[in-house]
């Protein structure tokens, strides 16, 4: 895995954490011209959401905006702890992360963690799983890691 990093160099997904998902996907559509996407909201019961280890109760507001290879996802935290809500707090609304499509998630993680990364949350969507990988210190960003279980 060293020598081919993450595996894929494309990014798939730009993150922005918001505080109110309804207006903020109006200004998204209005400013890109875009049609006003629907919200999804993330299942406990599906999701089994770990934040540093541990159960929570992390919920989100999502929503999509197709940007050709990229999407602009819109993430409004509902239930904590979480990273989307650690980041709100901290630093307000804004860039939250960038994702890449991935397979083998535990080896892609294994090899941010030796180059210093921290996982600190991971979970399930239909079909897949994300997990969340703190690069603050090396990269000034975290990172996500999808993975589709065709």
């Amino acid at each position: 895995m060293s020598e081919q990093g993450l595996g894929t160099n494309i990014v798939c997904q730009i993150a922005v954490v918001v505080k109110d998902i309804e207006k903020s996907k109006k200004v998204y559509s209005d400013i890109f011209g875009l049609p006003d996407p629907d919200v999804i909201i993330t299942d406990l019961e599906v999701g089994k959401p770990m934040y540093k280890g541990q159960p929570t109760q992390a919920r989100a507001k999502l929503a999509f905006f197709n940007m050709g290879q990229v999407s602009i996802e819109l993430i409004e935290p509902i239930g904590e702890p979480s990273t989307w809500k650690d980041g709100l707090d901290e630093k307000g609304e804004g860039f939250h992360h960038i994702a890449f499509q991935i397979k083998d998630t535990d080896q892609v993680v294994a090899y941010l963690e030796g180059k210093g990364g921290t996982l600190v949350q991971q979970g399930h969507y239909t079909g897949g799983m994300y997990s969340y990988v703190d690069m603050t210190p090396q990269l000034g960003m975290v990172l996500e890691l999808l993975e589709n279980f065709d």
